[in-house]
């Protein structure tokens, strides 16, 4: 189900002819901001939006949580006052994706980093102590570990060191980018452990993908959604299962979950912020560009998100990770300027 934040009446607005584009000819106007995206940007992109209308200066910007995969295809579909301003995005846009943007007019994308997350592996704190590598998550819920049938049910299948319990994990679906970056940052690590494997990326690209990337379909690996804070109250009611999502949801809840160690480093601000962390990723807004002017605001909402991004800021307060500061005054620049994104830069 779709999260949404402040959704309101649809306003009149005159727009000039020089604005037409962000109305898309369809007649409809509105001066709130619209963003999709990612479950993982969802409440950072919150805090922002109460901070940039709590004055009632600005109408509060309607957020809906869809998922990485989910915003691009609705951000990438057009420009106009029916399609969204932002996309929040909990990993990079794919170089297919920036061609559907193009493909369908939406030719100026703006990409922000707005800090780091780190893709938290987390158990209950009434669970049992253990730690993992990126091979043992990788053979844990991948559907053919190394091009085999995955036949292991416990952990102590995959190494004897580990609990005599049924491997049952709570993860992000195909559609997260959390999802993503657990297949790039975690899975294929362990993947890429096995030579053979390992040399199909360059042979076979596809084969790879699947033997690297695909997750277990048999009951073992659990997909849980895009509500991080299900996977949350899923190990609170299951304390011999593992979850896995943003480092800002496990801030949140330390009360009752903690993080696991993925090859001895425990998932916490510093280790993420320097990059020790296997799991570490950056988070993105993407703006488009044909909407700033027209949709009252935009500019002012995504500078305002990058200020309070800072290692003092509000968003870090509220589990963000702050980006490097010579990144950060990068994204001012590139904010202020509004500089497109090159699709020649993406992969």
């Amino acid at each position: 189900m779709l999260k949404k934040f402040a959704v309101l009446a649809i306003a009149s607005l005159g727009l000039s002819a020089c604005q037409d584009q962000a109305a898309g000819g369809q007649g409809g106007t509105r001066t709130e901001i619209r963003i999709v995206g990612s479950s993982t940007v969802f409440p950072f992109a919150k805090a922002v939006a109460e901070q940039f209308s709590i004055s009632g200066a600005n109408p509060s910007p309607i957020l809906e949580s869809t998922g990485t995969g989910g915003g691009m295809s609705l951000f990438c579909a057009g420009v106009g006052a029916d399609t969204p301003d932002i996309e929040n995005a909990s990993r990079r846009i794919k170089a297919s994706e920036m061609e559907l943007c193009q493909k369908n007019g939406v030719t100026e994308v703006v990409e922000v980093q707005i800090g780091i997350d780190g893709i938290a592996i987390a158990q209950a704190n009434e669970g049992p102590t253990f730690s993992l590598t990126p091979v043992q998550i990788y053979k844990a819920i991948a559907e053919r570990p190394f091009g085999k049938e995955n036949t292991a049910k416990k952990w102590s299948d995959i190494d004897p060191s580990l609990p005599d319990l049924a491997i049952s994990v709570y993860g992000p679906p195909s559609t997260s980018g959390t999802r993503d970056a657990l297949t790039e940052l975690i899975m294929e690590v362990g993947c890429k452990t096995d030579p053979a494997t390992k040399a199909l990326k360059e042979s076979d690209g596809d084969k790879f993908e699947a033997i690297c990337h695909d997750v277990r379909a048999d009951g073992a690996y659990i997909d849980a959604g895009e509500n991080d804070n299900l996977i949350v109250q899923k190990l609170k009611a299951n304390p011999n299962s593992v979850g896995i999502f943003g480092y800002s949801f496990l801030e949140e809840n330390l009360d009752s979950v903690r993080g696991i160690p993925v090859s001895g480093i425990n998932p916490t601000y510093d280790a993420i912020a320097s990059g020790e962390y296997p799991g570490a990723r950056p988070l993105f807004i993407y703006v488009k560009k044909q909407h700033v002017g027209v949709i009252p605001g935009l500019q002012d909402y995504v500078l305002e998100f990058v200020n309070a991004g800072s290692r003092d800021g509000y968003l870090v307060k509220a589990g963000l990770i702050a980006s490097p500061d010579a990144i950060r005054e990068q994204m001012t620049d590139v904010v202020t300027k509004m500089t497109p994104l090159a699709i020649s830069e993406l992969k």
